[in-house]
């Protein structure tokens, strides 16, 4: 055995006097060397690309990889070239990673990357620099880090709750992010399902079997992939209701034939309203599994149609599988009923509309002009009839009609303001007025509220009348002057009014009921049969598709929706005129709601009766007081309350018809 004391150097020196000099020379020398070596090159590069190089030479070679944090192997393979061709090929690998100091690093360090926070601070930046107005992709950017942020991927996750659901390199090649608009973009869209896979296997194996998986691995670029109907950025989940309106809304992106037809729908209509109680595209045909229609496995397929319906309507039967949710009204050879039942509806309003909305312009015409020229006096004077003191008008309706008038009106109005939230659902208003009612289940209930008020004061009439002429049924006069059966008089009288409103002819006297009086009596039974029918079949559509097939329910909807636009349209327009608008009769008029009318006005509008009464010697037992002044001054309120509220509703459809 050799002594330490004993050997010498090559250089002729002992080891204890190398151990004591030469040593501590060589730590002090590597030392020195180190600390700048690692500084410019790690930590500040003065150079970027060679720094990029450096970190290419070991994530450069193929299949690297490392030891991650938790145990498992991560591949940290870089293609060089391809990365130059990314849009993050002007940045320098620490640009990013911001936890690697030194090279080589060490092993086990976990992922640091905020991309989040960078995409934030550039665009901070450039609206520091009052450039933010050309920098279009990067805004586009931000806006998709801002969704990413609220969306269900950036929400902690449920097995970790320091982590969250999916990051952006979950998702994203960082690395490979190709420009927008070139070729490596289209392509990466086959990409798409299998990267969703890595966290959903289960749902990934189901799209491939489906049409838009079939689409993709075919090569057509027009297909869905997991981010056209999800959202890429701001996905939600699909139960809630803002995931179940976005998801919606995605089909539509490419379905757009379908999607304005199904908006035409109940379930469209208050899904554009923004609730997801009904019915969406992928509860009747499927989400990930969708299947063509042809195909057996289809939801909507002939065969499981029916199974689709119950799975909402328990009781539906076969004839809910003849429904038409994608039907329209402007083809012929498809959908012939709907068609027809739009055409007819449509020249119902425009005659109707013609008509009395003409007769109502030449007859403000002609009154504004008789009292411009003083023409306007009463015919009689109070004080110069031989009658009872205080005697002073005339009792024109009972407290029942009344009473059946006003919760009429009500209903009607009720009616008017639930429905045409629906059925203008597409109006800005809309929303706003659907939150009000408290929403769609809210609003049906008051909805049909509204129908049994209407129909019990319809059915209350019906069967008084009944009751009435039932009692007196050999003498009852079909036609009499109290009478509101329509008559040759009536024909008579609509010709003389006309001649009155060019001035070819007095003004025509009138009986107890006039023939606008007739008419606006006559119409709700009209109108009574086409809504309150077809409402009740909508109502109650187990028992409607029982015995009818389901494309009645399309016609149903048609003519349900058009007719309460009639009804709405004409009551608080000519009825309005009527009643309450026109010069004779401008700003309201209050009969209806204290049940009398001076005698003077009433001999002006109804002189034909008043002299028959005169000359039967009847006319005292109609005379009555004016009314109390709390009486008149509640009707005026009243009156004018629901004048506003029926302007209001005329206001809503008009905005609704201009789409606003």
């Amino acid at each position: 055995m050799v002594r330490c004391n004993e050997f010498r150097c090559s250089l002729g020196l002992k080891c204890r006097f190398f151990s004591y000099l030469y040593i501590p020379f060589i730590i002090l020398l590597w030392t020195t060397l180190q600390i700048p070596l690692s500084n410019t090159a790690y930590a500040e590069p003065e150079n970027p690309k060679l720094a990029n190089k450096r970190c290419i030479r070991c994530h450069g070679k193929d299949n690297y990889a490392r030891e991650a944090a938790n145990g498992e192997m991560r591949q940290l393979h870089v293609t060089a070239e391809k990365f130059q061709e990314s849009v993050h090929g002007g940045f320098d690998c620490v640009d990013c990673h911001k936890d690697i100091v030194k090279v080589p690093h060490y092993k086990g360090v976990d992922r640091k990357v905020g991309c989040v926070r960078c995409h934030q601070d550039l665009w901070a930046e450039a609206q520091s620099r009052d450039e933010h107005a050309d920098e279009t992709r990067l805004a586009v950017v931000n806006e998709k880090t801002e969704s990413y942020m609220n969306s269900v991927h950036a929400r902690p996750s449920i097995d970790d709750q320091s982590r969250t659901n999916a990051t952006c390199y979950n998702c994203h090649d960082a690395h490979y992010i190709t420009p927008f608009n070139t070729a490596y973009r289209a392509e990466e869209k086959f990409q798409i399902p299998s990267v969703c896979g890595k966290c959903h296997a289960s749902v990934l194996e189901v799209f491939n079997d489906s049409v838009h998986g079939r689409e993709i691995r075919n090569g057509n670029t027009d297909a869905a992939v997991c981010s056209d109907c999800h959202r890429s950025h701001k996905t939600e989940i699909s139960n809630d209701t803002s995931g179940r309106l976005a998801i919606t809304a995605q089909c539509g992106n490419c379905h757009e034939e379908q999607l304005d037809s199904y908006v035409e729908t109940y379930h469209g209509k208050i899904t554009r309203l923004g609730y997801g109680e009904t019915a969406k595209c992928y509860d009747c045909h499927g989400s990930h599994a969708i299947k063509r229609v042809s195909e057996p496995g289809s939801m909507v397929h002939n065969g499981n149609r029916l199974n689709t319906c119950q799975a909402c309507h328990e009781n539906a039967t076969e004839g809910y599988v003849t429904f038409q949710p994608h039907g329209t009204t402007n083809n012929f050879a498809e959908y012939p009923e709907m068609w027809l039942a739009a055409k007819g509806m449509i020249g119902l309003l425009l005659g109707t509309f013609a008509f009395f909305w003409l007769h109502s312009a030449l007859w403000f015409h002609r009154e504004y002009q008789d009292r411009k020229h003083g023409r306007d006096r009463p015919h009689i004077r109070i004080e110069d009839m031989d009658m009872p003191e205080g005697k002073t008008h005339f009792r024109r309706f009972t407290k029942w009609w009344r009473l059946a008038h006003l919760v009429g009106a009500l209903s009607i109005m009720l009616l008017a303001l639930t429905g045409l939230t629906v059925l203008f659902s597409g109006s800005a208003w809309a929303p706003y007025v659907m939150n009000l009612l408290g929403g769609p289940t809210s609003a049906g209930v008051l909805h049909r509220i509204g129908a049994i008020g209407f129909m019990g004061v319809f059915f209350i009439h019906l069967i008084y009348f009944a009751y009435h002429i039932g009692r007196q049924w050999r003498t009852f006069e079909w036609f009499g002057p109290n009478s509101l059966v329509p008559n040759w008089d009536d024909l008579g009288d609509a010709i003389a009014m006309f001649r009155w409103f060019f001035g070819l002819g007095p003004r025509p006297v009138l009986e107890h009921f006039s023939y606008w009086e007739k008419f606006d009596y006559w119409a709700p039974f009209w109108g009574m049969t086409i809504i309150g029918v077809s409402g009740m079949m909508m109502w109650f559509p187990e028992l409607t598709a029982t015995y009818l097939p389901g494309w009645v329910f399309n016609v149903a909807a048609i003519v349900h929706g058009e007719e309460a636009i009639l009804a709405v349209v004409f009551l608080f327009t000519v009825h309005f005129f009527n009643n309450h608008f026109r010069p004779d009769k401008f700003p309201l008029d209050t009969t209806m709601f204290t049940g009398r009318v001076p005698l003077e006005h009433y001999r002006h509008e109804h002189r034909r009766e008043y002299d028959r009464l005169v000359a039967s010697g009847e006319l005292e037992k109609y005379l009555v007081d004016a009314p109390s002044e709390p009486l008149s001054r509640g009707s005026s309120v009243l009156g004018a309350t629901l004048i506003v509220i029926g302007l209001s509703l005329l206001t809503l459809v008009i905005l609704g018809f201009l789409g606003i």
